[in-house]
């Protein structure tokens, strides 16, 4: 099966990335993607705080904020490896477009069922980009080491769904779903031209 398939993407990432821009640019791919983990690592964190009465919602996002910082040291170990330096945080202005989908208002419900949407989106989006990489890198421990995230990331994505649909009493997930993936697909036709994991 295909990325598109799985994650239900409707427009797919041109491999040429990989050869124009992130293989010119490891160093800033890496900074990024490390700041990556450590603002899903935060996202995990501000649900928890938002939503402090669901308990299984907590649990979840407390094993969720912990593997995403632990991914951030790895990719911080590679970086140091390589010897490169953990650069600046980047603003990520694909998740930045994202998040002005998100409802306000609406009740409490609404913008729970649109949060956990939002961060499937990120999650969908960054498990294809690490597919993308993995297929296309020529990088033996980049290609591997991006299979491995590719995976876990489409966990996070199918956690994230299963929440909102677990959540929901008065929202069609399904509906709404689609209508990410539907402003998603205009969004993205803007990216994948930076050195950036969403850029």
């Amino acid at each position: 099966m295909s990325e598109k398939t799985i994650l239900k993407l409707q427009l797919p990432t041109d491999p040429i990335w990989v050869k124009n821009v992130v293989e010119s640019n490891i160093e800033e791919i890496l900074t990024d993607h490390a700041f990556c983990e450590q603002k899903a690592a935060s996202n995990a964190i501000t649900l928890i705080v938002q939503n402090p009465n669901l308990a299984d919602l907590v649990q979840e996002m407390i094993a969720l904020a912990q593997e995403e910082m632990e991914h951030f040291k790895r990719v911080h170990v590679i970086i140091l490896q390589r010897g490169y330096q953990l650069g600046k945080e980047r603003k990520d202005d694909y998740v930045n477009e994202l998040r002005k989908f998100i409802i306000i208002g609406g009740g409490r419900e609404a913008q729970l069922i649109d949060r956990l949407l939002f961060s499937a989106m990120i999650e969908a989006r960054s498990c294809e980009r690490f597919k993308v990489m993995a297929e296309n890198i020529n990088d033996k421990q980049l290609a591997e080491f991006y299979h491995e995230l590719m995976i876990s990331e489409a966990g996070h994505y199918t956690m994230f769904i299963r929440l909102a649909k677990k959540y929901a009493v008065n929202v069609d997930v399904d509906k709404r779903w689609k209508e990410f993936l539907a402003y998603e697909a205009e969004v993205i036709q803007n990216y994948g031209k930076r050195e950036t994991i969403h850029g």
